[in-house]
């Protein structure tokens, strides 16, 4: 069988699209029909910010194709907040989700980099396993290397949680541009390599055009990883005025040319 690759943004409305990716005079209504023409999933990262109604996402559902695809990322005060979520938090975010039906395909899990291994995290991806697993496969991002241990590989292997690769900056404690399979699902994203402003400084971090050698270093990690995944999702999350989509169409070329087949 083919590998099979997924290839998407981390976000479809932004205005500064409308020109790069989207045709001018786009509003922000027709953008995800127009997304949806082109990239056949989304990495829907609002959620993070604000736990929508249920009418919003059962709007996404029915403007996009039967086989269309949602990763949803998981609301802030999950990942980002050091008193755990509350009860009500956790209904609200599965009766956000659950218009999405079977194009639902996972929830992101995105810690920062001040969330480190302890005893309290580990309580933490206990309880996230428990409230979200039946929601559809669960993926986590870790941003500090002191993740980077068998030990904790064991830890999402034991407890179903799937393993986000990443490519960001080179810096000290970040964690390494290694594509790591942990389940039967991949799942890449790619933030952008801005060493200068990653940590502040003025500007945005994810403000970042990928070279095609760049992305070209990634092509055999990825395709090793399809190798042995069921399904893998790649997703960019560069999105200042269009990068991320045309990061994703050139890298979907070039997988497209590597395994001549298994790549939308």
């Amino acid at each position: 069988m083919k590998p099979e690759i997924v290839v998407g943004t981390s976000g479809f409305s932004f205005g500064d699209w409308v020109g790069p990716f989207y045709p001018p005079g786009t509003p922000r209504t027709k953008m995800l029909e127009l997304y949806a023409e082109t990239f056949a999933a989304v990495e829907v990262n609002a959620t993070y910010y604000r736990i929508p109604p249920p009418s919003t996402m059962a709007s996404l559902a029915a403007r996009t194709p039967s086989t269309f695809e949602f990763l949803v990322k998981a609301h802030q005060s999950m990942t980002h907040e050091k008193a755990a979520p509350t009860a009500e938090t956790f209904d609200a975010f599965r009766a956000a989700v659950e218009p999405l039906g079977d194009k639902m395909r996972g929830v992101l899990l995105q810690f920062p980099w001040a969330f480190r291994p302890t005893l309290g995290s580990r309580k933490r991806l206990d309880l996230l396993q428990a409230e979200l697993a039946p929601l559809g496969p669960l993926f986590v991002e870790f941003r500090h290397a002191s993740w980077m241990t068998d030990r904790v590989f064991r830890y999402l292997e034991e407890h179903g949680i799937g393993y986000c690769s990443v490519d960001e900056p080179a810096l000290p404690g970040l964690v390494p541009r290694d594509a790591r399979l942990i389940g039967s699902i991949g799942y890449v994203r790619f933030h952008g390599r801005n060493e200068k402003t990653w940590w502040g400084g003025g500007g945005d971090r994810y403000d970042y055009d990928y070279a095609p050698g760049e992305l070209k270093e990634w092509v055999e990690k990825i395709r090793a990883l399809a190798e042995k995944a069921g399904k893998t999702y790649v997703f960019f999350n560069n999105c200042h005025a269009g990068q991320a989509a045309r990061n994703a169409l050139l890298m979907r070329d070039m997988m497209q040319q590597d395994l001549m087949a298994g790549v939308r």
